[in-house]
Order: C-alpha cells, then structure tokens, then sequence
C-alpha cells in the first residue's frame, strides 16, 4: 500500500494549482505517494498544463462541475494510499509537512483526521486552522459577535477555539477542508463526503462523523502551509454567504435534534439575512457612489455651460427651452457615462485613453441621433460640443484628484510607482522574474536582486543576501517581496513570512518556468497574480469592447442599408439580423446559435470566427479556430469578419 495519496480538486485557478503541484512535489521526497488532480470542467486551461508539466499527476477531467464533495470521492475511490489528503489548489505546502504530519498520525493510532496551521498570503494565521463544532450555541455566539468581542473565552471562543495556543498542537472537533489528512482505514469506516454539500460544510460533517466513529481529530502546528484562500469564491461575495449557510443548514439537519436543527436553522437565516443584506448594500454602494458623483457633476456642468453659453455668446438669458434641456441634458450624460463604462473608462486599473474613447463615441452617437430628431427638438448642437468637453475635463480632473486621493480603483494605468520590489533567489532566476515582470507591463519605483547564495554573483540590482533580509527591507524601504521557489525553499519562504508579518510588506512567489508570479493581500481580494495577460474574451473589459463595436457596426450597417440591402438575399432577415444586434440579442461574431460551455460565454451570433474561410474545417479545426479567437480577443478580427462575410448578413 502506498503512504499517501494527494488529492486536489480544480477550478479554474490554473497558476495557483500549478504552484501548488510544485510545491507537492517537493514535499513528498521519498515518500511512496500517488497524486490525484480532479478538474471540474475548467476553462482557463488547467488540464493543458498539467499534462505538460506534471505528467506524473492522475488526472480525472470531469465534464461537468460536480462540487467538490463529489469530485474528491471520484479520487478517494481510486487511492490506494494508507493516508488521504484533501488539499485545496491555492495552498502551498512545505517540504516537511507531509512527513511530519504523518509521522505525527503513526505516533497517534487514535487520529482519524489531522489539520495544520495555516497562514494567508501576508504571513497571517488564519482561525479556521482549528475550529469547534458549529452547535447552535457557538453559532449564536459568532454570528452575533460575541466570538470576535472575547476571543479568549472558552465560551464565546469555541467556533474558531481562539483560546488555544495557535502553536501547540490540539485535540479539535473540525478539520479545514482546504487540508485534510485522513487515516484511510478511518474513511473505509465512515464513508465518503456527502454529496449533498455542493460546497462548504462537507469538511464540517466528516469531521463530525470522524469522531462519532471513535476517532480523534488534531490541529498540528509543527508544520505550516500558506492558503491563498477563497481564488475560486470571493469570501465577501453574496452567493458564497448564501452558500455558505445554507451548508450549515443542512448540517443541522443531519446531526442535530429536531428542536436544536430549528433554532439553528433561524440563527442561520438570520445571519444569511444580516450578511448577505449589508454585503448587498455594501456591493451597491460600491458600484453606485462614483457614477452617481459623475452623473450629478456632469449633469450640473451642462446646465452651468448652457448658462454661460446663453448669457456671453448668445446674449439672451433662458433661450432655450426649459422643457427640453430637463429631457435631453440627463440623456446626454448618461449616454456619455454608457459610453465611457462600454469604453472601459469605469475599470481598474484606470486608463485615460478609454474616457477620451468613450465621451468621442457618445458625442458621435449623440450627434447621430441629434440628427435625426424632429426640427423641434433640436435646440443646439453647440451645447453638445461644449458639454461633451465639459464632460471629458470632469472625468479627467476627478480621476486625477481619486489618483492623488489614493482610491485603489483609480489607480492609473499599471504603474505602481510606490511599489519597491525585491527578487529572492538566484540570478539566473531574478533575470527571469525581471523579464517577467516587464512582460505584464508592471512598473514599479524600485527593483533589488537579493541573492540566496553566499557566492552568488552580485550584479548591479544586488542589494544584499537572504541572510541580511530584515535589514535589507528597512534600508531600502522595500514593499514587496517575490521569491523564487526554484531556489528558496517553502519552509524558507514561510518561515520569512512569519517573521516578516508585522512589516506590512508583501510576499509573492515565482514557480520555476511559470509565467505567473503569485501572491496575496486579504481574503477578501483573495489573490494577487502577476501573469502574462492572455486577452481573453470572458474579461469584462473585452466584453464591452465587443458590445460596443456591435453598437458601432450595427449603426453603420443600418446607415448604409439603402445600398446594402440590394446584395442579400432574404431582405427582412438581413434587417432583423442587424436589429438584433443592434439591442444586444445577438452579436454579429461569436460561436453562432450553440451555445459553447468549454469557451467564454458569448451572445448567439450571425457570424463565427469559421465563416468565409477558404476551406472546409474538420470538427476539431473548427474547435481550434473558436478557441484562438477567444483566447486572444482582437476588436479588428471581428471587423475582418463581418468584411468578409458582407454579402451574406442576411444568414
């Protein structure tokens, strides 16, 4: 029988899970193990890079999402190892934690189930490394509060047991499901996780039936492992609040008496209720307070130069209409807002060229239909132009004062000019890390070779050695910090971070020949990445580029019909078609009528990127063609396409 058996479940988190191989590598040595990655139908190219780079991994590539309840049994029926870890992709492990834990089971033939401590991406313990069992009591006490109040009480403590010694080793009632090590012949007695936790709960419940069968479970803090924590869900998101409780719910059900199971499931709606409300609100305001500051500033300024505009140049007071400008001023400006947030101008990090983009594509667009309105309404084309320079002098000097004012979201550009970067490792792979960072197109004010060796070579960003960290982080005021996990190893890598906690200074990690450069801030941001941008479809900014050049082909088309409706042969379809595009049903270039699950979702489409080529296409070159169109999305291929294809928009 083999001594363990590794087993990662996969969702689209293809750089943190190729760090986390690495290091599982590593970590095993010697030991006689086997590794399971089961990948539930992602689409961020997971399975590629396993295969390419981990070979020895057995993979079992779901089509489906299962959960990953359901995706860890898949792998656990499979294993023939003693022991059976359930390990989360976004966790770094080091090299002695396997080993270690294990010794610590063999020693303790009572453990059924064994956690370790756990550290965020800054070096910070994370509570849910040891918790207690979520009895309604306990629950009570967290949801209200009092857990976070009197962290010490043996009382109030017992969700996360903050008043054991983080340190020391424990008895405990749960075991996190991001590392869970089990004694096989244990899971042979207690069953496979329950399938009716989706996700969530599941490592609550097989904690609980651990110790029902007889077993005990611990929380081993000789060893320690990073958990980037949440890169598949965001933590402050509603869906996973909702999820989250509704978990607990079920647990409830299962294991608790029929009055208790009540009162518990009131506490649980009662704090998916609180939590999920202020996480609404909270999202709300988020989104709304700077558009709502833009609308009310730009709206005003309209009114401000229709003022001047009447008084200075017109030389007549109140000349128009007071009916028309309440209509058309709050239509203006919320045309220039679309515009600008179709344009990108709204998305971190902020960028001005794509405000310039959208006030000159909503002015055009309002001019358009400017000219289309009846005599009457038209009232002035000049206040157009004055308030569309208004607009764009408001967006630019508001975003410059946010900038100065240092609100995250309008940081511009990918400069980070206050960012003092040190590069750990060798200087082969500081020149690698080096071109990597310039490749992403990050900026920063500071870069600093520190070698991990004693004779290393000292080139010219050498600023010291890996002994002399501490001292190197105060003299040279450094904020972040990237090692190199080919040359550092985990236990270094963790070990300075602990002791580096309370700088305030950020840590990533660079896996040999990656093009990724990982770290992390907070669980609510979950995860930094540093990676070669591939310029996929499915991000936002590449969605409203794609919309609005709809917008913009479709008006053209529509402005030209006249002539170009004598070339298609079904003359309504050809209309309905452009119509279609025209309010968002369709897209003029996408997958076509099917829907595809394996690539980024797009509208149904007239076009593909297949139409108008000069051959034939086999099922998998057609595959490969929609792939390479999505993968790296271009503006200009769809325009390349719909030239093509310009005699048949009637398909």
């Amino acid at each position: 029988m083999l001594q363990l058996s590794v087993i990662i479940v996969n969702y689209n988190v293809k750089h943190f899970l190729e760090q986390c191989l690495y290091s599982v590598y590593k970590a095993l040595g010697q030991l006689n193990a086997e590794v399971f990655v089961v990948d539930n139908n992602s689409v961020d190219g997971s399975i590629g890079l396993i295969r390419e780079k981990f070979p020895q991994v057995k993979v079992i590539a779901n089509k489906v999402n299962k959960g990953f309840s359901a995706a860890n049994n898949q792998a656990i029926l499979q294993s023939s190892g003693k022991y059976v870890l359930l390990l989360n992709p976004d966790t770094v492990v080091q090299e002695d934690t396997f080993s270690k834990s294990i010794a610590f089971m063999e020693a303790h033939p009572e453990a059924g189930g064994l956690g370790i401590k756990m550290l965020d991406g800054k070096g910070n313990f994370l509570p849910e490394s040891k918790r207690g069992l979520p009895k309604p009591s306990v629950a009570f006490y967290k949801i209200f509060g009092l857990a976070k109040l009197f962290p010490g009480s043996k009382k109030f403590g017992q969700y996360h047991l903050t008043y054991l010694d983080k340190n020391a080793n424990h008895q405990v009632d749960v075991l996190s499901g991001a590392f869970m090590l089990i004694r096989k012949e244990c899971l042979d007695k207690v069953g496979l996780l329950d399938e009716t936790f989706f996700m969530y709960g599941e490592d609550i419940d097989l904690s609980y039936r651990i110790t029902k069968a007889g077993y005990k479970n611990y929380y081993f803090s000789d060893s320690s492992i990073i958990h980037y924590k949440g890169e598949s869900t965001k933590k402050s998101s509603v869906n996973y609040v909702i999820i989250f409780y509704k978990a607990m719910a079920i647990f409830a059900r299962k294991h608790f008496t029929q009055s208790n199971a009540r009162f518990f499931n009131f506490l649980i709606y009662l704090a998916i209720a609180l939590r999920a409300g202020s996480a609404i609100l909270s999202r709300v305001l988020k989104q709304l307070v700077f558009p709502a500051i833009d609308f009310a500033a730009i709206l005003a300024g309209m009114y401000l130069c229709k003022t001047i505009y009447e008084t200075y140049f017109k030389l007549y007071p109140n000349l128009y209409s007071e009916q028309l400008t309440a209509l058309f001023f709050p239509m203006y400006t919320l045309l220039w807002m679309f515009f600008v947030y179709l344009s990108g101008g709204y998305d971190s990090p902020l960028k001005y060229r794509r405000i310039f983009r959208g006030i000159l594509v909503g002015t055009a667009f309002i001019l358009i239909g400017y000219g289309l309105l009846p005599e009457h309404y038209r009232f002035s084309r000049a206040l157009i132009l004055i308030g569309s320079l208004m607009a764009l002098s408001f967006y630019l000097l508001s975003r410059w004062i946010y900038g100065r004012l240092n609100i995250p979201k309008f940081k511009h550009g990918t400069y980070k000019t206050n960012t003092r970067i040190a590069i750990i490792g060798s200087e082969a792979e500081f020149n690698r890390v080096m071109d990597l960072l310039e490749k992403t197109k990050i900026r920063t004010g500071f870069v600093g070779f520190i070698s991990n060796e004693s004779n290393g070579i000292k080139n010219r960003h050498y600023i010291g050695n890996f002994d002399q960290l501490d001292e190197t982080i105060q003299i040279h005021h450094i904020t972040e910090i990237i090692f190199c996990a080919r040359d550092v190893s985990s236990s270094d890598i963790i070990g300075k971070m602990i002791k580096l906690v309370t700088r305030g200074v950020e840590f990533k990690i660079a896996p040999p020949e990656s093009l990724s450069i990982i770290g992390s801030n907070s669980i609510d941001t979950a995860g930094d990445l540093y990676v070669i941008d591939i310029n996929n479809l499915g991000r936002p900014e590449n969605r409203r580029k794609k919309r609005l050049l709809d917008i913009l082909m479709s008006t053209f088309v529509l402005g030209i019909s006249p002539v170009l409706i004598w070339f298609q042969k079904n003359k309504w379809r050809f209309v309905n078609n452009t119509l279609k595009v025209l309010f968002g049903w369709y897209s003029w270039v996408g997958y076509g009528k099917c829907e595809r699950f394996d690539l980024p979702e797009i509208r149904p489409s007239v076009f593909t990127p297949a139409d108008g080529l000069f051959q034939d296409l086999t099922e998998d070159q057609t595959k490969r063609v929609f792939l390479n169109y999505s993968k790296d999305y271009q503006s200009e291929n769809d325009i390349k396409i719909l030239l093509r294809n310009w005699k048949r928009l009637d398909q």
